[in-house]
């Protein structure tokens, strides 16, 4: 350690560092002697990790030895800069003040400086701790010291220990402190006891000392529990074994609690037997245990006297109330015990799914009382229409699912399935009146070790589905055709949802031109999704399953935004777009927030026309359906009637609807070249439309002849493959300037000209 200077230094012709760091002068000792104990205190201090230095005042000659260089990270032969200030500011900031001070102390000869502790900067950048010794000894004839000489020690190691020990012993305190566990520790040899705080505590004897007797602890005992736990003390003491006991005490207070204690016997370092224990108050888990193990006595009392009534209860849990068969419950059982049993037995299990037919109208109409007479009618006839050994439940609502197990190879599955619909088809009489309904049946074979009952009711389901689709009142087998159809209706489904969330679903549009002039008309905006894998998909592919998830009317939302948004850039490229037609599901006409949404597009009076079919918008109005097509008419958004002619119109719900327009559907139109049947009937459409002041469209105008055709008939307006295919908005303003289906329609009108005359002429020959 580099020590201020304490006064001026003089000449000092007997210092020595080397002999220092050895540990001894400069007498008048024989060399070799000399040598020898030098070598030997060299060893012993290099042993000891003892860091020398020796600050000699007098010569002005500082020695620092190589391990006081070590411990500081320097190199053995490193030269040690002695200055005082330079070393002072490699001691720890928290520490400088109190090193000033200690060295002041120091070389004033305070024994209590003698030794001291701090930390210092090692050259790699830590710190380390470092335990300094030091003395003065020699003075000047003032009583100033002219030689310190003293050692380092690096201690960090001992201080990381002791912190290491420090903070095992906060958490094991902290520990006991949570749990309020007391800790005492007894002197078996010497019959001493002493007690931490929390047990003088957890035994009322506040204001104690540390140091208590062993009678203490015994005349706390309870009074009826002392001879017990004693003699258990003293066995363990006898025995070296581990004592663990629960007791009562009467604590200084008075009060009764009830301790929970474990010790266990040890030797300390001086080989003195010792017993260490904990104990803590347990009074209020005792308590609970002990109103739990009533608990436990009287509900066992209960139960034997509810045990005659078990089976009851187990009948009620696995059975339907109403029809008195097992419900889905015992069916789930059913369904692992059977096919253990097939797998078993080398049978085929058979799982038939039925389904009541118009049960729901008979609900409606005459009441639930008279349904629930059907549904016991229905159990009826199932338990009567199967053998002994096969299960039949209601799994809920009009549902109901037989198991059977029979031979891989028997055909007596479908017989039993047309039984079971030839009984329930019969009429039942209730209160005057005959029920009629029927049932459609799934049905699911399986056998061999892959049998799984589980996926065969899925199975059943799926072939159940199949059978209503079909018409009802009839069974259908499963197939694994049927479950890919399933599977791929799902995949599709989420793909669509995804789509919706990915903004995939996107407008075509196709022109609509005038009859007579060719000239644009209007746009029918068409929905299409842009599908990552499958590309552009047309509605037939995706609109079946997107009404069964209920998004119909957000795809005509989307559509009906986006065609709004395209219009405003045509309008603002410079093209004259008069209106455009988009469809509208059945769906959204109903919707109540119809009106408040469209408002909230600021539509433009006359610019949009909904595209209405024949069966959401003639007949079967409903009242919500009328409001919002009223509406509409406020909103300025014409209705226009998509595939007139094919439906179930009438003349006086047309009058009723008052449409802007109507679209002849295309089959009315394909036809027209080679009938005049059909020219006759779509004449006749076009004069009912002129006599409504209605417009008409006619759609799927695939070729020049269709053209002539509906322009002698009156056609307001024409749409198809002749004049223009669906297209995406982009491409829309190229394709009006280039005006190509003028040209085309030219050429062709040209071509067929001659092609007349030159018939005519050959007849005439």
């Amino acid at each position: 350690m580099p020590v201020k200077k304490a006064h001026t230094e003089a000449g000092d012709p007997h210092g020595d560092a080397a002999a220092v760091e050895a540990g001894i002068g400069n007498g008048s000792t024989d060399d070799s002697d000399l040598a020898e104990r030098e070598s030997r205190w060299n060893y012993a201090l290099v042993g000891s990790g003892l860091g020398v230095w020796d600050h000699n005042y007098r010569l002005d000659r500082k020695y620092y030895s190589p391990t006081w260089k070590i411990i500081r990270g320097m190199a053995p032969d490193e030269e040690a800069n002695g200055d005082y200030e330079a070393w002072l500011q490699l001691v720890h900031p928290d520490d400088r003040d109190f090193v000033v001070h200690a060295i002041d102390r120091q070389n004033a000869g305070d024994p209590n400086y003698q030794v001291f502790e701090y930390r210092e900067r090692h050259k790699d950048g830590d710190w380390v701790w470092i335990e300094c010794r030091g003395a003065c000894v020699e003075w000047d004839e003032n009583g100033v010291p002219t030689r310190i000489i003293g050692t380092d020690t690096d201690i960090t190691a001992r201080k990381e220990a002791e912190e290491t020990l420090s903070r095992l012993s906060r958490r094991l305190d902290l520990a006991l402190e949570v749990s309020r566990i007391g800790v005492f520790e007894a002197d078996i040899e010497h019959d001493t006891v002493e007690w931490d705080d929390r047990l003088i505590a957890i035994y009322g004897l506040q204001g104690a000392s540390r140091q208590i007797g062993g009678d203490v602890w015994a005349k706390s005992l309870h009074p009826d529990d002392r001879e017990r736990v004693l003699g258990l003390s003293d066995r363990s003491v006898e025995s070296g074994s581990d004592f663990q006991q629960e007791y009562r005490i009467i604590r200084g207070d008075g009060a009764e609690r009830v301790i929970r204690a474990r010790s266990a016997f040890f030797i300390d370092g001086n080989g003195h037997r010792k017993l260490i224990g904990a104990n803590w108050d347990v009074t209020e888990e005792v308590a609970l245990r002990n109103e739990l193990q009533r608990a436990k006595d009287l509900a066992e009392a209960r139960n034997r006297e509810l045990e005659a009534a078990k089976e009851s209860i187990e009948h009620l849990a696995l059975h339907d109330y109403l029809t008195g068969l097992p419900n889905r419950r015992y069916l789930d059982k059913m369904l692992g015990e059977r096919s253990a049993e097939c797998r078993a037995k080398g049978l085929a299990l058979a799982i038939l799914h039925i389904d009541l037919d118009r049960f729901k109208q008979i609900n409606d109409t005459l009441g639930h009382r008279a349904g629930d007479a059907m549904l016991q009618h229905a159990a009826s006839v199932l338990r009567n229409s199967v053998r002994a050994a096969d299960f039949v439940a209601r799994i809920g609502g009009d549902e109901f699912v037989i198991l059977c197990a029979v031979d891989p190879a028997s055909k007596k599955i479908g017989g039993l399935a047309e039984r079971v619909i030839r009984e329930l088809r019969k009429p039942v009489r209730y209160e005057g009146h005959d029920c009629r309904f029927g049932a459609s049946i799934g049905i699911a074979i399986d056998s061999g070790a892959t049998l799984d009952a589980k996926q065969m009711l899925l199975d059943a389901d799926i072939a159940l589905y199949r059978a209503k689709g079909l018409g009802r009142n009839r069974f259908e087998f499963f197939s694994a055709s049927a479950r890919r159809d399933i599977i791929s209706a799902k995949h599709l489904a989420d793909e669509i949802l995804i789509g919706l969330e990915r903004n995939e679903f996107v407008p075509f549009y196709q022109l609509q031109f005038d009859a007579r002039t060719l000239d644009v008309a209007g746009i029918e905006t068409l929905a299409r999704w842009q599908h990552p894998v499958h590309g552009l998909l047309t509605p037939d592919r995706f609109l079946d399953i997107a009404e069964d998830l209920d998004v119909v009317s957000t795809i005509d939302a989307l559509i009906l935004e986006r065609a709004l948004a395209d219009r405003r850039v045509w309008i603002k490229d410079g093209l004259s777009i008069p209106k455009i037609s988009v469809n509208v599901s059945a769906r959204r006409l109903a919707d109540p927030d119809l009106g408040k949404k469209l408002r909230a597009l600021k539509i433009e009076p006359g610019t949009i026309s909904f595209e209405l079919l024949e069966s959401i918008s003639l007949d079967d109005c409903d009242e919500a359906v009328a409001a919002n097509l009223k509406k509409l008419r406020k909103l300025g958004i014409d209705i226009q009637i998509d595939d007139f002619g094919t439906g179930h119109a009438s003349i006086v719900s047309l009058l009723r609807l008052s449409p802007k327009t109507l679209k002849i559907d295309r089959e009315l139109i394909r036809m027209l070249p080679q009938s005049a049947e059909q020219r006759k009937l779509v004449g006749s459409i076009i004069d009912i439309g002129r006599s409504l002041n209605i417009f008409v469209i006619a759609e799927g105008v695939e070729t020049v002849e269709h053209i002539r055709i509906l322009e002698e008939l009156d056609c307001d307006t024409l749409q198809g493959f002749a004049l223009a295919r669906p297209m995406p908005a982009m491409q829309i303003p190229s394709f009006i300037r280039a005006g190509s289906w003028r040209h085309g329609q030219t050429a062709a009108r040209a071509l067929q000209t001659q092609l007349r005359r030159a018939l005519r002429s050959r007849a005439a020959k």
